[in-house]
């Protein structure tokens, strides 16, 4: 191993806190720019060049407020939080676009994604059983069907019942529908979410 190998493996790679202040702040200044506010970041480092898969989620007093993803990493990870920003912000079809006045009011919350792994599962119940609630992420995909659920969604569906019954409706179909073309797909996040702002604190 040379100097400079043992230099590098002796420092982390990117320290997960100091990789989600970058990604907080690049989603941030994307949605910013929307507005004419030009925020000067620089956003060159190396692993925001490698491919990754993230969501952005915005929340408004607690409320959900738009949240935009990609499940397979197709694009460089910087790019992928820049387009899935303002996607959430502008473009999340449950939402009215965001306002200037709401951009002081987000907080913003990055998931970066792991990739996918495939459910091979019998029935409902043996998808129900291997859930674990709480650390999956779960895709679920019938034909031309397709929803997803970040880990997040467990604190609010705790039951995997509960939870892949809102995941079929989220999808359009019945909560009581299975079939035998149902595709299940897991994945973990990492997350990071900006502190409230300071009126919320008040």
């Amino acid at each position: 191993m040379s100097q400079h190998e043992q230099n590098r493996s002796a420092e982390p790679a990117q320290p997960d806190e100091e990789k989600g202040s970058t990604l907080l702040k690049l989603a941030r200044a994307e949605i910013a720019q929307q507005f004419g506010q030009a925020r000067d970041l620089s956003a060159d480092a190396p692993w925001l060049l490698e491919h990754g898969a993230c969501f952005v989620t915005l929340t408004q007093h607690g409320e959900l407020r738009g949240c935009i993803g990609t499940l397979e990493a197709h694009r460089p990870l910087g790019l992928d939080v820049r387009e899935n920003a303002v996607a959430a912000a502008f473009h999340d079809p449950r939402f009215m676009p965001l306002s200037r006045v709401e951009f002081d009011e987000i907080r913003v919350e990055v998931s970066l994604l792991s990739p996918t792994e495939v459910l091979v599962v019998a029935s409902e119940e043996h998808a129900l059983a291997s859930l674990r609630p709480g650390v999956d992420g779960v895709v679920f995909e019938y034909r031309h069907y397709r929803s997803t659920f970040l880990p997040q969604v467990w604190e609010q569906l705790p039951e995997p019942a509960e939870f892949l019954a809102h995941l079929k409706r989220k999808a359009g179909l019945p909560v009581n529908f299975w079939a035998e073309g149902v595709r299940l797909s897991r994945y973990t996040v990492r997350k990071w979410k900006e502190e409230a702002p300071l009126h919320e604190h008040s």
